[in-house]
């Protein structure tokens, strides 16, 4: 019914950057906020950034200045920008959505993740 999919990871040198998108499709009414995750081996997933349906954001101190996270609502995609990315950055990225799916039914989305490398 709803489906999220992420792109734009790779493997990049630090100092170096990527813009992660997530596109969601199917069948909805509206997607309220957006977040992006990240989880490296053997740690515990960290929410990396927030947006709002009313475009608040927020952010983890450790990507606080280097990362942007944005969206378009026309169509339904949720952008990371990461700059001066760091080897501790490396991680497989998710993004989530909470989404008004029909009447009566909010319900979470994750999407598959995207695997970013950061070199030394």
């Amino acid at each position: 019914q709803v489906q999220l999919v992420e792109s734009g990871g790779g493997l990049v040198q630090a100092g170096g950057s990527l813009r992660l998108s997530c596109a969601a499709s199917g069948v909805f009414f509206r997607i309220n906020d957006m977040r992006w995750y990240r989880q490296a081996p053997g740690m515990q997933r960290e929410l990396v950034a927030q947006i709002t349906s009313g475009a608040t954001t927020n952010y983890a101190d450790s990507v606080k200045g280097r990362f942007t996270i944005s969206r378009d609502n026309a169509k339904n995609t949720v952008y990371l920008q990461m700059n001066s990315l760091k080897p501790e950055d490396t991680a497989i990225y998710y993004c989530a959505a909470k989404i008004w799916v029909r009447v009566g039914l909010t319900d979470d989305y994750w999407g598959q993740g995207t695997q970013v490398t950061v070199s030394s």
